[in-house]
């Protein structure tokens, strides 16, 4: 067979222990045809094969995201990014410039807010103080909480209060009106639903589904904002994803978009099972499964909420927080449940994706894992535990010994990329720094290794999140050094994403025979300075064979 396409003078990583290296990789169709020495691979050429020398850069599989909110970070594009803007003079200017240039928005919604950004928690009066007149809010970091103003309070009918799910708050004051803090998704659903985006959230907020169904038009809005994520992931060489929210109209809205020839990367959509569903729900997830199980787009998953987050206070933890004594959160799924619909799902034959972000909500996981192992026998279901973010040191092992797919974010970390390291390091206490943010540990525990961004929680840029994976420093003596060296960074970016996502006889590799997925970085990642990674670049990414992004000024 000749290639249509030859990638050339590369240095090559494979991330296939069996040939790790290789100067060139030729491309027929959808399709890895050959990869080795360059001169063997160049043979290849017909007179029709297009030919791109990629300058000694490195060419590796295209990235893994194994964790990220596609449609939500599509939509966040277009709202007001704060990322870095503290004190009141900082966030008055960037609203009131964001207000000038969209007199028509019903809702001026910020992303990037962090808890310290003031001196003190922030309230509906201190956003009024900015804009009164119109609704405005503005979404912390890691998309927990939500701060409206008064103006978005009211016309989102909470100002004087919401009844929620456990777990899910509006805030409440003294005066007995909203203080204006909104923590979960369900409590801030009414405020994002002022912004026209209500749909978009439902995979996450309830796990349902629009009703009545979006129209054409309304589809076509909510697909425009899906390919400028898909755009937006393609241009840092993301081939495949794991979409940590949706439901079958994500699904839908994505398979439209595969048939106009929009769908960019491959993308994974789970079931998102809530506390208030019964198990019976799970049929919903095996008609998603069975619907959607092609290269492209597939499901086959179940997704859950186990906890919040450490900023918040929402994270579960075994022992009170040392700010807060007697405070522990809450898991959202009581032990015994949870054990029960882990062991159904996994009798039906779905992976289980649970977020666990405090040492009590990764037990409760674990454990619930173990009890469908007991009952349904051990099976290569590749559960997963997303972001650990604390864990008791007896739990360590136990992830290894049950196959638990360890899925962590190296921008998370307080301090090793974007996020502040107070209050996050207070709230989770001194002597527990040690068991926070664990990579390396987990690893040599035997737990397999999926890296991400979370985005739209942080940067998706997968090169900064390797840069922060590669500098992190400890946060004290008596903390171990996490990081796990340049190669296994690569793997979990690629190989050990599609073993996750359970798409490694398809990607994350460069052999013979898999998806044409691949990466060309605007350098040599082996020979660069550590910290120079997250601003290295992506030169050319394709995705089953096809160009989905070239940096302007790169021959190809």
């Amino acid at each position: 067979m000749t290639p249509d396409l030859i990638l050339t003078n590369a240095r090559v990583l494979t991330m296939d222990p069996a040939a790790p290296r290789a100067g060139a990789v030729a491309v027929a169709g959808e399709r890895i045809l050959a990869v080795g020495p360059r001169a063997a691979v160049e043979r290849l050429a017909g007179t029709a094969t297009r030919v791109i020398d990629c300058g000694g850069r490195t060419l590796l599989p295209g990235f893994v995201e194994s964790h990220l909110h596609l449609v939500l970070g599509g939509a966040e594009l277009g709202h007001l990014q704060l990322h870095g803007a503290h004190g009141m003079a900082a966030m008055t200017r960037a609203f009131r410039a964001f207000a000038a240039e969209h007199p028509e928005r019903p809702l001026l919604m910020a992303q990037g807010a962090d808890y310290a950004m003031l001196d003190h928690p922030v309230t509906r009066h201190d956003l009024d103080a900015i804009i009164a007149d119109r609704p405005i809010a503005m979404t912390a970091h890691d998309h927990h909480t939500v701060w409206a103003n008064t103006a978005a309070l009211t016309a989102a009918g909470i100002l004087h209060g919401l009844a929620t799910p456990h777990g899910h708050e509006v805030v409440m004051g003294p005066d007995g009106l909203a203080t204006g803090e909104l923590r979960e998704f369900e409590a801030f659903a009414p405020v994002i639903a002022l912004g026209g985006e209500a749909r978009l959230n439902l995979g996450i907020a309830t796990g349902g589904e629009p009703s009545p169904w979006p129209d054409a038009a309304e589809r076509a809005i909510d697909r425009a904002k899906v390919l400028r994520g898909l755009q937006h992931c393609a241009g840092h060489g993301i081939t495949s994803m794991v979409n940590m929210d949706g439901n079958l109209y994500t699904l839908a809205l994505l398979r439209e978009m595969q048939g106009a020839g929009e769908l960019l990367a491959r993308v994974k959509v789970p079931f998102h099972f809530k506390p208030h569903m019964e198990l019976s729900e799970l049929a919903r997830a095996e008609e998603m499964t069975r619907a959607y199980a092609d290269d492209w787009l597939s499901s086959g998953f179940v997704k859950m909420f186990m906890d919040g987050v450490v900023d918040s206070r929402t994270a579960y933890m075994l022992n009170d927080y040392p700010d807060q004594p007697g405070h522990r959160s809450d898991p959202l799924f009581r032990p015994a449940r949870f054990d029960e619909i882990a062991t159904e799902i996994d009798r039906r034959g779905m992976q289980i994706a649970v977020h666990a972000i405090g040492d009590g909500a990764v037990r409760t996981t674990i454990d619930g894992y173990a009890a469908a192992r007991r009952a349904n026998g051990p099976r290569d279901s590749r559960h997963r535990i997303e972001h650990i973010e604390l864990i008791d040191p007896a739990d360590i092992p136990r992830l290894g010994a049950l196959g638990i797919v360890a899925s962590l974010q190296p921008p998370h970390p307080p301090g090793a990329m974007d996020f502040p390291l107070m209050p996050t390091l207070d709230r989770i206490g001194r002597a527990r720094w040690k068991d926070a943010y664990l990579w390396k540990t987990l690893a040599d525990g035997g737990a397999p290794l999926a890296f991400a961004s979370d985005w739209p929680v942080t940067d998706v840029n997968v090169l900064r999140g390797m840069e922060a994976a590669l500098t992190r420093t400890p946060y004290a003596d008596d903390c171990a050094d996490q990081r796990v060296g340049l190669m296994a960074t690569l793997a979990a970016y690629t190989a050990g994403g599609a073993w996750a996502a359970h798409r490694d006889h398809l990607t994350g590799r460069l052999v013979p025979g898999l998806a044409a997925d691949i990466a060309v970085l605007d350098g040599d990642i082996e020979t660069a300075e550590a910290t120079t990674v997250g601003a290295m670049g992506v030169a050319l990414t394709l995705c089953g064979g096809r160009i989905t992004h070239r940096r302007a000024g790169f021959a190809a």
